[in-house]
């Protein structure tokens, strides 16, 4: 294979890394980081590229160096049974629970619903989700599509949208993002809370589950040997992040800038649409509608055909097009419970499933060291795992997180948890896990080699 023909088939597996990652939560969370984060726009971004596009890199490189298929294989080490769990509840977190149906609501919300008057807003709501997911199921039932559809068809047509409000966005700019104000939890941990509203995205979580479906790709192009699909992996995995990162700076930079002319909005949809129509007018209106909805179909696409794979493979009785018809009609039906809804009850489960994420892409990644050792995995997934769980009761809706019961297990948590406050009591937990099972590793390495002597 020519070095040509080698770099534009890595162009268009990022192009689909780029289409599978980058949803209708990466172009509203950004925006509403930069209108809570203000004149502290950069130090908010500086934590969200790292946990919304450094984590996922880390995410495929973990993958390659491991020679992993997807999130079981990764996950094995610490224990069948485990991995099992983990990747149920990843992919039920990123299919019909809620990234998924999160792609038919945001478009709905941002560019269908202010057309509908108030009584027809669940009417509205109901077939807009019908035809998306019907539209969804019909292009992803053949898998051979996929890379055609997301790589070389959709993606110029939503960078072309895409582009052209940044072009007028940044040739006449509503105000200087320095002196944008900013909300009171974005005064001092403007980079601490940037990272964890890069959570939202679900891009570290949605590069493991891709994981089966870029290899997948990758190997159809005619890349064979295990050191050539690492390589393509890892560069495709940097061109493909490189370009979300780059949209999410000019993204949280626009929210920032929007404040010299919109109020705070409720979420980054509503500000995505008020910038759109200040520049745009009505036309704005249509544009956005159209961006939203043609960003989603890319994400739902890679959503929807990696659930329908990796539960194949874990389950071959039950064919593929059968899980990719479950999937979507669980998608359909909890989209029609709402936006607001979608996101209240998908934050806990966020603050459970990244640190857990995080620390095996790390492990993952030093597997080398350790060979791939199970005691390592299993010490430090396992006290990752405890303060995780703190962290997931702390952001429970409020219904449940104002009980007795809820109030006295986070009083115990903010006396005894370092950083707890800030949503990373796991960091210490998890790096003490590592030098534990590392020292153990190690330890018995030495004792066989004395023994071999």
């Amino acid at each position: 294979m020519n070095k040509t023909n080698s770099f534009r088939k890595t162009i268009i597996i990022a192009s689909l890394i780029f289409g599978m990652l980058f949803g209708a939560g990466n172009l509203i969370f950004p925006v509403h980081l930069g209108q809570l984060a203000g004149k502290n726009w950069l130090a908010a971004s500086s934590g969200f590229l790292i946990s919304s596009g450094l984590l996922p890199l880390m995410a495929l490189i973990a993958i390659s160096i491991t020679h992993s298929h997807g999130i079981f294989e990764l996950a094995k080490p610490i224990g069948k049974k485990y991995a099992l769990i983990f990747l149920v509840l990843t992919h039920a977190t990123l299919g019909p629970l809620f990234a998924t149906p999160r792609t038919a609501t945001v478009p709905y919300t941002i560019g269908i619903a202010p057309l509908l008057p108030g009584n027809m807003q669940k009417v509205g709501l109901l077939i807009f989700s019908a035809i998306f997911f019907g539209i969804v199921f019909f292009l992803s039932a053949t898998e051979a599509k996929i890379t055609d559809l997301i790589g070389k068809i959709l993606n110029p047509v939503f960078l072309l949208l895409l582009f052209l409000i940044f072009f007028l966005a940044f040739s006449n700019p509503m105000g200087a993002a320095k002196d944008a104000a900013f909300t009171a939890s974005y005064a001092h941990n403007a980079f601490t809370n940037g990272f964890l509203e890069g959570y939202n995205t679900m891009d570290c979580l949605a590069a493991l589950a891709f994981g089966i479906t870029v290899i997948t790709s990758i190997c159809s192009l005619g890349f064979k040997r295990e050191k050539d699909v690492a390589i393509t992996t890892v560069k495709s995995g940097m061109f493909g992040i490189f370009a979300i990162a780059i949209i999410y700076v000019c993204l949280i930079w626009l929210g920032a800038t929007s404040l010299h002319d919109f109020k705070l909005s409720s979420n980054g949809g509503t500000a995505l649409a008020q910038i759109s129509h200040h520049y745009l007018g009505t036309a704005g209106d249509a544009l956005i509608a159209a961006l939203t909805t043609i960003t989603c179909i890319t994400t739902v696409m890679g959503l929807v055909v990696a659930f329908a794979q990796d539960f194949h493979k874990r389950f071959p009785k039950i064919s593929y097009k059968t899980f990719l018809a479950i999937n979507c009609l669980l998608s359909f039906i909890i989209a029609n419970m709402g936006l607001d809804t979608i996101i209240s009850w998908s934050t806990p489960v966020l603050m459970l499933l990244y640190p857990l994420a995080i620390s095996l892409v790390i492990l993952g990644i030093l597997s080398p060291l350790y060979k791939n050792d199970p005691v390592v995995y299993k010490i430090t997934t396992a006290l990752t795992l405890i303060p995780a769980l703190f962290d997931m009761i702390n952001t429970l809706p409020e219904v449940l997180r104002s009980t007795p019961l809820i109030q006295a297990i986070l009083s115990y948590a903010e006396r005894y948890l370092p950083m707890f406050h800030l949503g990373f009591s796991w960091l210490t937990f998890s790096l003490a896990g590592l030098i534990i099972g590392l020292i153990i590793h190690f330890v018995k390495q030495f004792n066989y080699s004395a023994v071999e002597d």
